[in-house]
Protein backbone atom coordinates (compact mmCIF):
# COMPACT_ATOMS: atom_id res chain seq x y z
CA UNK A 1 0.00 0.00 0.00
CA UNK A 2 1.06 3.58 -0.63
CA UNK A 3 0.95 6.53 1.74
CA UNK A 4 -2.25 8.50 2.30
CA UNK A 5 -2.08 12.22 3.04
CA UNK A 6 -4.98 13.21 5.32
CA UNK A 7 -5.62 16.95 5.28
CA UNK A 8 -7.36 18.03 8.46
CA UNK A 9 -6.32 14.72 10.00
CA UNK A 10 -5.94 16.26 13.46
CA UNK A 11 -9.61 17.23 13.49
CA UNK A 12 -12.68 15.40 14.73
CA UNK A 13 -13.61 13.29 11.71
CA UNK A 14 -10.15 13.30 10.16
CA UNK A 15 -8.50 11.78 13.23
CA UNK A 16 -11.02 8.94 13.28
CA UNK A 17 -10.30 8.34 9.58
CA UNK A 18 -6.58 8.22 10.35
CA UNK A 19 -7.24 5.53 12.95
CA UNK A 20 -9.32 3.51 10.45
CA UNK A 21 -6.63 3.86 7.78
CA UNK A 22 -3.94 2.59 10.12
CA UNK A 23 -6.11 -0.31 11.21
CA UNK A 24 -6.52 -1.11 7.51
CA UNK A 25 -2.76 -1.30 7.03
CA UNK A 26 -2.24 2.06 5.29
CA UNK A 27 0.69 4.38 5.88
CA UNK A 28 -0.57 7.83 6.86
CA UNK A 29 0.73 11.40 6.95
CA UNK A 30 -1.43 14.16 8.47
CA UNK A 31 -1.43 17.70 7.04
CA UNK A 32 -3.14 20.18 9.37
CA UNK A 33 -2.75 23.80 10.47
CA UNK A 34 -4.08 22.89 13.94
CA UNK A 35 -6.54 25.82 13.90
CA UNK A 36 -9.31 23.42 14.91
CA UNK A 37 -7.46 20.12 15.24
CA UNK A 38 -5.21 18.79 17.98
CA UNK A 39 -1.70 17.39 17.68
CA UNK A 40 -2.59 14.91 20.44
CA UNK A 41 -5.25 13.40 18.18
CA UNK A 42 -2.58 12.43 15.67
CA UNK A 43 -0.54 10.37 18.12
CA UNK A 44 2.60 8.91 16.57
CA UNK A 45 1.51 9.57 12.98
CA UNK A 46 3.71 12.00 11.04
CA UNK A 47 2.21 15.49 11.27
CA UNK A 48 3.02 18.20 8.74
CA UNK A 49 1.83 21.56 10.03
CA UNK A 50 0.67 23.66 7.11
CA UNK A 51 -2.19 25.47 5.40
CA UNK A 52 -3.86 23.72 2.46
CA UNK A 53 -4.16 27.09 0.70
CA UNK A 54 -0.37 27.07 0.35
CA UNK A 55 -0.01 24.86 -2.72
CA UNK A 56 3.77 24.67 -2.41
CA UNK A 57 3.49 23.32 1.14
CA UNK A 58 1.02 20.63 0.07
CA UNK A 59 3.11 19.69 -2.95
CA UNK A 60 6.24 19.41 -0.80
CA UNK A 61 4.44 17.09 1.63
CA UNK A 62 3.17 14.92 -1.24
CA UNK A 63 6.67 14.58 -2.69
CA UNK A 64 8.54 14.15 0.60
CA UNK A 65 6.34 11.31 1.79
CA UNK A 66 5.74 9.61 -1.58
CA UNK A 67 1.98 10.03 -1.21
CA UNK A 68 -0.26 7.98 -3.50
CA UNK A 69 -3.72 9.17 -2.39
CA UNK A 70 -5.34 12.02 -0.46
CA UNK A 71 -8.23 12.23 1.99
CA UNK A 72 -9.31 15.84 2.16
CA UNK A 73 -11.03 16.94 5.39
CA UNK A 74 -9.45 20.37 5.92
CA UNK A 75 -12.31 22.89 5.86
CA UNK A 76 -14.40 25.29 7.91
CA UNK A 77 -17.65 23.58 8.93
CA UNK A 78 -19.99 25.90 10.85
CA UNK A 79 -23.25 26.56 9.02
CA UNK A 80 -24.02 29.57 11.22
CA UNK A 81 -20.58 31.12 10.70
CA UNK A 82 -20.79 30.54 6.95
CA UNK A 83 -23.96 32.65 6.81
CA UNK A 84 -22.21 35.50 8.63
CA UNK A 85 -18.83 35.19 6.90
CA UNK A 86 -19.20 33.53 3.49
CA UNK A 87 -15.88 34.92 2.23
CA UNK A 88 -14.06 32.80 4.81
CA UNK A 89 -15.78 29.67 3.56
CA UNK A 90 -15.03 30.25 -0.10
CA UNK A 91 -11.43 31.06 0.79
CA UNK A 92 -10.76 28.04 3.01
CA UNK A 93 -13.07 25.46 1.48
CA UNK A 94 -12.92 26.29 -2.22
CA UNK A 95 -9.50 27.88 -2.60
CA UNK A 96 -8.01 25.39 -0.17
CA UNK A 97 -9.45 22.43 -2.06
CA UNK A 98 -8.31 23.74 -5.45
CA UNK A 99 -4.85 24.21 -3.96
CA UNK A 100 -4.79 20.55 -2.88
CA UNK A 101 -5.91 19.48 -6.36
CA UNK A 102 -3.22 21.59 -8.02
CA UNK A 103 -0.55 20.06 -5.77
CA UNK A 104 -1.82 16.56 -6.56
CA UNK A 105 -1.68 17.23 -10.31
CA UNK A 106 1.85 18.63 -10.02
CA UNK A 107 3.02 15.43 -8.33
CA UNK A 108 0.89 12.96 -10.28
CA UNK A 109 -1.37 11.81 -7.43
CA UNK A 110 -4.74 10.92 -8.97
CA UNK A 111 -6.91 9.55 -6.14
CA UNK A 112 -8.84 11.66 -3.64
CA UNK A 113 -11.63 11.07 -1.12
CA UNK A 114 -13.47 14.30 -0.31
CA UNK A 115 -15.22 15.08 2.95
CA UNK A 116 -18.45 16.65 1.71
CA UNK A 117 -21.82 17.27 3.33
CA UNK A 118 -25.56 16.91 3.09
CA UNK A 119 -25.68 20.72 3.27
CA UNK A 120 -25.27 20.67 -0.53
CA UNK A 121 -28.95 19.65 -0.79
CA UNK A 122 -30.46 22.60 1.08
CA UNK A 123 -34.11 22.27 2.09
CA UNK A 124 -35.21 18.75 1.15
CA UNK A 125 -37.79 18.32 -1.58
CA UNK A 126 -38.24 14.61 -0.81
CA UNK A 127 -36.98 12.38 2.00
CA UNK A 128 -35.03 10.30 2.51
CA UNK A 129 -32.54 12.26 0.43
CA UNK A 130 -30.63 10.27 -2.18
CA UNK A 131 -27.70 11.40 -4.31
CA UNK A 132 -29.99 12.42 -7.18
CA UNK A 133 -31.88 14.90 -5.02
CA UNK A 134 -31.58 18.49 -6.32
CA UNK A 135 -28.63 20.42 -4.89
CA UNK A 136 -29.68 23.87 -3.69
CA UNK A 137 -27.59 24.82 -0.65
CA UNK A 138 -29.02 27.53 1.60
CA UNK A 139 -25.76 28.50 3.31
CA UNK A 140 -22.20 29.24 2.23
CA UNK A 141 -20.86 26.08 3.86
CA UNK A 142 -22.98 23.83 1.65
CA UNK A 143 -22.38 26.05 -1.39
CA UNK A 144 -18.61 25.92 -0.91
CA UNK A 145 -18.63 22.11 -0.72
CA UNK A 146 -20.86 21.82 -3.78
CA UNK A 147 -18.45 24.06 -5.70
CA UNK A 148 -15.62 21.67 -4.87
CA UNK A 149 -17.68 18.64 -5.90
CA UNK A 150 -18.38 20.26 -9.26
CA UNK A 151 -14.69 21.01 -9.71
CA UNK A 152 -13.87 17.35 -9.08
CA UNK A 153 -16.14 16.27 -11.92
CA UNK A 154 -14.31 18.60 -14.32
CA UNK A 155 -10.89 17.55 -13.04
CA UNK A 156 -11.84 13.91 -13.63
CA UNK A 157 -12.59 14.58 -17.30
CA UNK A 158 -9.67 16.92 -17.98
CA UNK A 159 -6.91 15.46 -15.82
CA UNK A 160 -7.86 11.86 -15.08
CA UNK A 161 -8.37 12.50 -11.38
CA UNK A 162 -10.51 9.80 -9.73
CA UNK A 163 -12.43 10.96 -6.69
CA UNK A 164 -15.18 9.90 -4.32
CA UNK A 165 -17.10 12.63 -2.50
CA UNK A 166 -18.86 11.52 0.67
CA UNK A 167 -21.87 13.62 1.60
CA UNK A 168 -22.37 12.82 5.22
CA UNK A 169 -25.15 13.87 7.44
CA UNK A 170 -24.60 14.81 11.11
CA UNK A 171 -21.36 13.38 12.44
CA UNK A 172 -21.71 12.33 16.07
CA UNK A 173 -20.22 10.17 18.81
CA UNK A 174 -16.61 9.30 19.55
CA UNK A 175 -14.09 6.50 19.18
CA UNK A 176 -15.59 3.49 21.01
CA UNK A 177 -12.19 2.75 22.55
CA UNK A 178 -12.17 6.21 24.11
CA UNK A 179 -8.92 7.34 22.44
CA UNK A 180 -10.44 10.03 20.23
CA UNK A 181 -13.37 12.40 20.59
CA UNK A 182 -14.91 15.73 19.75
CA UNK A 183 -13.02 18.76 21.06
CA UNK A 184 -14.03 22.04 19.39
CA UNK A 185 -13.68 25.58 20.70
CA UNK A 186 -16.32 26.84 20.50
CA UNK A 187 -18.36 23.65 20.35
CA UNK A 188 -21.09 23.80 17.71
CA UNK A 189 -22.48 20.25 17.70
CA UNK A 190 -25.57 19.24 19.63
CA UNK A 191 -24.47 16.11 21.50
CA UNK A 192 -21.30 17.52 23.14
CA UNK A 193 -23.14 20.76 23.96
CA UNK A 194 -25.93 18.75 25.61
CA UNK A 195 -23.37 16.71 27.56
CA UNK A 196 -21.66 19.92 28.63
CA UNK A 197 -24.97 21.31 29.89
CA UNK A 198 -25.63 18.07 31.81
CA UNK A 199 -22.22 18.43 33.45
CA UNK A 200 -22.86 21.93 34.79
CA UNK A 201 -21.96 24.01 31.77
CA UNK A 202 -24.16 26.63 30.11
CA UNK A 203 -27.75 25.67 29.37
CA UNK A 204 -28.23 24.05 25.99
CA UNK A 205 -29.69 26.49 23.48
CA UNK A 206 -32.53 24.93 21.47
CA UNK A 207 -32.70 26.90 18.24
CA UNK A 208 -36.40 27.00 17.49
CA UNK A 209 -39.30 24.80 18.58
CA UNK A 210 -41.76 25.75 15.85
CA UNK A 211 -40.47 23.67 12.96
CA UNK A 212 -42.92 21.41 11.07
CA UNK A 213 -41.70 18.28 12.89
CA UNK A 214 -43.30 16.00 15.47
CA UNK A 215 -42.00 17.97 18.48
CA UNK A 216 -41.22 21.28 16.77
CA UNK A 217 -37.42 20.91 16.89
CA UNK A 218 -35.06 20.20 14.00
CA UNK A 219 -34.52 16.58 12.96
CA UNK A 220 -31.12 15.33 11.83
CA UNK A 221 -29.63 12.03 10.74
CA UNK A 222 -26.86 11.36 13.30
CA UNK A 223 -24.20 9.05 11.86
CA UNK A 224 -21.43 7.79 14.12
CA UNK A 225 -17.97 9.19 13.40
CA UNK A 226 -16.42 5.71 13.34
CA UNK A 227 -18.95 4.64 10.71
CA UNK A 228 -17.97 7.70 8.70
CA UNK A 229 -14.31 6.73 9.02
CA UNK A 230 -15.04 3.25 7.68
CA UNK A 231 -16.88 4.84 4.75
CA UNK A 232 -13.77 6.85 3.87
CA UNK A 233 -11.61 3.75 4.07
CA UNK A 234 -13.97 1.81 1.80
CA UNK A 235 -14.06 4.71 -0.66
CA UNK A 236 -10.27 4.82 -0.82
CA UNK A 237 -10.03 1.07 -1.34
CA UNK A 238 -12.62 1.33 -4.12
CA UNK A 239 -10.49 3.95 -5.87
CA UNK A 240 -7.43 1.74 -5.47
CA UNK A 241 -9.23 -1.06 -7.31
CA UNK A 242 -10.26 1.17 -10.20
CA UNK A 243 -13.55 2.79 -9.15
CA UNK A 244 -14.61 5.82 -11.16
CA UNK A 245 -15.48 9.24 -9.75
CA UNK A 246 -18.62 8.92 -7.61
CA UNK A 247 -20.69 10.68 -4.95
CA UNK A 248 -22.20 8.86 -1.97
CA UNK A 249 -24.37 9.76 1.01
CA UNK A 250 -23.41 8.51 4.47
CA UNK A 251 -26.27 8.39 6.96
CA UNK A 252 -28.47 6.03 8.94
CA UNK A 253 -31.88 6.88 7.45
CA UNK A 254 -33.27 7.39 10.98
CA UNK A 255 -33.53 11.09 11.86
CA UNK A 256 -33.71 12.25 15.49
CA UNK A 257 -35.04 15.55 16.77
CA UNK A 258 -33.16 17.89 19.07
CA UNK A 259 -35.46 16.93 21.94
CA UNK A 260 -34.94 13.20 21.24
CA UNK A 261 -31.19 13.72 21.46
CA UNK A 262 -31.59 15.64 24.72
CA UNK A 263 -33.57 12.74 26.21
CA UNK A 264 -30.89 10.28 25.03
CA UNK A 265 -28.19 12.36 26.76
CA UNK A 266 -30.26 12.39 29.94
CA UNK A 267 -30.71 8.61 29.80
CA UNK A 268 -27.03 7.92 29.19
CA UNK A 269 -25.59 10.40 31.70
CA UNK A 270 -28.32 10.04 34.31
CA UNK A 271 -28.39 13.83 34.57
CA UNK A 272 -30.87 16.50 33.44
CA UNK A 273 -29.95 18.71 30.50
CA UNK A 274 -30.93 22.34 31.25
CA UNK A 275 -32.23 23.99 28.09
CA UNK A 276 -33.05 27.49 26.92
CA UNK A 277 -35.15 28.28 23.88
CA UNK A 278 -33.46 30.49 21.28
CA UNK A 279 -34.54 31.82 17.87
CA UNK A 280 -34.07 29.70 14.77
CA UNK A 281 -30.64 29.88 13.15
CA UNK A 282 -30.30 31.03 9.58
CA UNK A 283 -29.53 28.22 7.17
CA UNK A 284 -31.10 25.39 9.22
CA UNK A 285 -33.51 23.10 7.32
CA UNK A 286 -36.33 21.62 9.44
CA UNK A 287 -35.35 18.00 8.78
CA UNK A 288 -32.67 15.98 7.02
CA UNK A 289 -32.64 12.23 6.48
CA UNK A 290 -30.27 10.22 4.29
CA UNK A 291 -30.74 7.44 1.84
CA UNK A 292 -27.41 5.58 1.83
CA UNK A 293 -28.60 2.79 -0.45
CA UNK A 294 -26.04 3.57 -3.16
CA UNK A 295 -22.96 3.16 -0.98
CA UNK A 296 -24.45 0.08 0.68
CA UNK A 297 -25.06 -1.48 -2.71
CA UNK A 298 -21.79 -0.49 -4.39
CA UNK A 299 -19.24 -0.48 -1.55
CA UNK A 300 -20.96 -2.56 1.14
CA UNK A 301 -20.97 0.22 3.73
CA UNK A 302 -23.42 -0.16 6.60
CA UNK A 303 -23.56 1.88 9.81
CA UNK A 304 -22.79 -0.14 12.92
CA UNK A 305 -24.09 2.48 15.36
CA UNK A 306 -27.77 2.88 14.49
CA UNK A 307 -29.14 3.58 17.96
CA UNK A 308 -28.92 7.15 19.25
CA UNK A 309 -28.21 5.96 22.80
CA UNK A 310 -25.19 4.02 21.51
CA UNK A 311 -23.91 7.10 19.72
CA UNK A 312 -24.38 9.27 22.81
CA UNK A 313 -22.77 6.62 25.03
CA UNK A 314 -19.50 6.79 23.07
CA UNK A 315 -19.53 10.59 23.25
CA UNK A 316 -20.19 10.46 27.00
CA UNK A 317 -17.33 8.00 27.55
CA UNK A 318 -14.93 10.40 25.83
CA UNK A 319 -16.21 13.43 27.73
CA UNK A 320 -16.19 11.62 31.07
CA UNK A 321 -12.57 10.49 30.65
CA UNK A 322 -11.37 13.70 28.93
CA UNK A 323 -13.18 16.55 30.72
CA UNK A 324 -10.68 19.01 29.23
CA UNK A 325 -10.63 17.41 25.82
CA UNK A 326 -7.21 16.53 24.41
CA UNK A 327 -5.61 18.80 27.02
CA UNK A 328 -6.41 16.36 29.82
Amino acid sequence: MGTVLVTGGAGYIGSHAVKALRAGGHRVVVFDNLSAGHAAAVGDVTLVKGDVRDTAQVEAALRRHAVTAVMHFAALVSVEESVRAPALYYDHNVRGSLSVLDAMLAVGVTRLVLSSTCAVYGDPVTMPINEDHPTNPINAYGASKLTVERALAHYAVAYGLRTIALRYFNAAGADPEGKLGEDHDPEVHLIPRAIGAACGGPSLLVFGDDYPTADGTCQRDYVHVSDLAVGHLQALEALETGAATRIYNLGTGSPRSVREVIRAVERVTGRPVPTELAPRRQGDPAALCASADRIRRELGWRPVYGDIDEVVRTAWRWHDTHPRGFDG
